[in-house]
């Protein structure tokens, strides 16, 4: 079973957040989140808030009967694109105009558990 959580519109460039995606690709929950906490980068407060929501989405996904805790989640594909730009003008010499362009970016964070979870079925109850 796996989980989706997308978050966008982060006011950072997707190169900038790309450096914080690659370091946590493939790896478990549990060291994603302890790497993401005590980086120093601005990305990886976004990445983190992406990464709860994501987990938060899968046990949401068992109907309350799942714990993330209890099953190996790790990251399966995580990865950022490029938003909409913010254009904004700088003052020039000679009376000119430079374009400024503030980069967002959006981030698609997927995580899955490694073994497969056997769903309870429905009891049929005899009458």
């Amino acid at each position: 079973m796996q989980a989706v959580s997308k978050l966008k519109n982060i006011p950072l460039s997707a190169r900038k957040m790309r450096k914080m995606t690659d370091l946590v690709r493939g790896k478990k929950v549990d060291t994603a989140l302890n790497l993401l906490k005590f980086s120093k980068h601005e990305a990886s407060e976004f990445l983190e808030k992406a990464l709860i929501s994501a987990i938060s989405n899968w046990e949401q996904k068992g109907n309350l009967a799942f714990n993330a805790e209890d099953h190996d989640l790790f990251i399966k594909e995580v990865f950022s694109d490029e938003g909409t730009f913010l254009k904004r003008f700088r003052p020039a010499p000679h009376g000119r105009a430079h374009r400024i362009r503030k980069r967002t970016n959006h981030v698609t964070i997927t995580v899955e558990n490694k073994i497969a979870i056997d769903e309870p079925e429905a009891e049929a109850t005899e009458e």
